[in-house]
């Protein structure tokens, strides 16, 4: 059995939130029980004693106050523990898309499958761990040693038997614990096989349709999710098994103290009252115990995923610091703003695409980045951002390429992706709270042309090619505008526009640089090249 992740409670406000209020609500719960306990066996021991009910009212207003909040409480961990996971949920997400982002040659170990299944899955199973495992440890902390403690002060003997049985149960749930991990384990492992294998069939479904080959994969898949169902298989079984061991030790440890009462009152070595406290006590004592090993093997996908996300976390930030290691020893005297090259190259998939780049371009210049397609154009860009690893002396800003560098650019890539909503609402994107009129300007100077509310559906439908790919240019120039980045980039912006369109972007892009930035576009247009201050051929740069 595996306790609360020491990690979580370190990483997340949210987790330590959880515990302050869970353990409020365990001590609630706790006086709740003893009370209804009382109040319970005092009525019926009254009753038997032959007390007239008239006299027993202020145990009937204690037995209705005592349910009364131990539903509250029991609702309110219903109410807290979804709460918490969202929160948490929330926070994990964040920070591992921040690590994601980091790293952006990759996580070493974490494939896009494995690191889908993660952030969707994978921490959706955390609502169990929040909404049932949680709640039953912490009562298991703070409610079983304080009934024990009552029970103990009521009966003696009782408390006795308490203290020597209530150990074996956690020592069954270790035991079930060990053999659930690895079960669960594989059948996560098995998740994220699937969901690997599925993504690589989608993203490969037209190359298969077109060689003839996609029926084949209706094989692979339907072997891949068999396997899934063996392993959730054997993690029902290991649930079923240990549910069973759990009520069973929990039920005999019960009836055990149940014996030893009822001899004890019928030889007369106890009385009535403290026996009738103790019994009512007793289901109480071992049942957040057995709560807490039921509710585990619900909540082990979400301890699975917790282990996943702090290992993704840590290989990411083992891999930003070499890279940060690595552009140190890369970062040449000249910090100015905007862009410095000297002997740079990039490489993609271990291959070098471009290499001995010299540019030195400042905020106010307008750089044409030219060259046959596939020579390498959008690969600088991607080095540039820190998308792809870039060698000699490289400075963005003052910055080596990574997401400090980032910071400072403003990009528009190939092909525009626009989101369902409206022309303003995509422009906007990403600097929502930004003063509107600094998307007005973005529209002007990329000659955008279109009422600011017109629809646009998801991928841009809705729009003209032209239309699509000036509203990109303009969420580009938006940001620039709004977060003053001083780094434009702007990938072949003018492709599906005719020339008095691209006359009119150009004009924007002058206004945008004589502004104080510096605009780099890589192109094929010859009215674009004609506007820049100067032109970058890689067609000699390329390797």
């Amino acid at each position: 059995m595996k306790p609360l992740d020491p990690r979580l409670i370190r990483r997340s406000r949210a987790a330590r939130r959880f515990l302050l209020v869970g353990g409020a609500l365990a001590l609630l719960q706790t006086a709740a029980t003893i009370g209804l306990a009382y109040a319970l066996a005092s009525l019926v021991a009254n009753l038997i004693e032959g007390e007239r009910m008239s006299q027993a009212w202020p145990l009937l207003v204690l037995l209705v106050a005592s349910a009364s909040v131990r539903a509250l409480a029991a609702w309110s961990w219903e109410l807290v523990g979804s709460a918490g996971a969202m929160r948490v949920k929330q926070e994990l997400r964040r920070d591992l898309l921040e690590s994601i982002e980091s790293a952006p040659a990759g996580v070493p170990g974490f494939s896009s499958g494995r690191t889908t299944t993660l952030l969707g899955p994978g921490l959706d199973a955390l609502d169990a761990y929040f909404g049932s495992y949680l709640p039953q440890l912490v009562l298991t902390v703070v409610s079983t040693p304080i009934l024990i403690a009552v029970a103990w002060a009521a009966d003696p003997l009782s408390g006795l038997v308490f203290v020597i049985v209530l150990p074996l149960i956690p020592l069954f749930m270790a035991l079930i614990g060990m053999a659930t991990a690895g079960v669960q384990r594989r059948q996560y492992d098995s998740l994220g096989t699937l969901s690997h294998g599925f993504l690589e069939v989608v993203g490969g479904l037209s190359t298969l349709i077109v060689f003839g080959r996609a029926r084949r994969q209706v094989e692979r898949i339907g072997a891949i999710t068999d396997d899934f169902r063996k392993r959730t298989m054997a993690v029902l079984r290991v649930t079923f098994l240990s549910g069973f061991t759990l009520e069973f030790a929990a039920s005999l440890s019960v009836a055990i103290v149940a014996v030893s009462i009822g001899f004890r009152l019928v030889w007369g070595e106890i009385d009535l009252l403290p026996g009738l406290f103790v019994l009512i006590l007793a289901p109480d004592i071992f049942l957040p115990v057995r709560n807490v090993g039921a509710a585990f093997h619900a909540s082990s996908a979400g301890v699975a995923a917790s282990d996943d996300a702090f290992e993704l976390i840590a290989a990411a930030e083992e891999r930003a610091a070499a890279d940060v290691g690595a552009a140190r020893g890369e970062r040449v005297a000249d910090a100015a703003s905007g862009v410095s090259l000297v002997g740079a190259s990039v490489r993609r998939g271990g291959v070098v695409v471009i290499d001995g780049v010299d540019l030195v371009a400042r905020p106010g210049d307008v750089v044409a980045v030219t060259g046959p397609s596939g020579i390498g154009k959008s690969s600088l860009f991607a080095g540039l951002l820190g998308f792809a690893p870039m060698g000699g002396e490289v400075l963005v800003d003052g910055e080596p390429p990574g997401a400090a560098a980032r910071a400072s650019i403003a990009w528009a890539p190939q092909g525009a992706t626009l989101s369902g909503g409206t022309v303003t609402s995509n422009v906007r994107l990403g600097a929502e709270h930004a003063d509107p009129a600094f998307a007005q300007r973005a529209m002007r100077l990329a000659a955008v042309g279109l009422d600011p509310e017109t629809p646009v559906g998801h991928g841009g439908t809705g729009l003209s090619g032209g239309q699509a790919q000036r509203v990109a240019i303009a969420r580009a120039l938006h940001r620039a505008l709004a977060t003053r980045a001083t780094v434009v980039l702007l990938d072949e912006p003018t492709s599906a526009q005719d020339p008095a369109h691209e006359a009119a972007i150009a004009a924007g892009l002058r206004e945008l640089a004589e502004d104080g930035c510096l605009v780099l576009v890589a192109t094929h247009r010859a009215g674009v090249v004609a506007a820049a201050d100067r032109t970058l051929d890689l067609a000699g740069a390329h390797v």
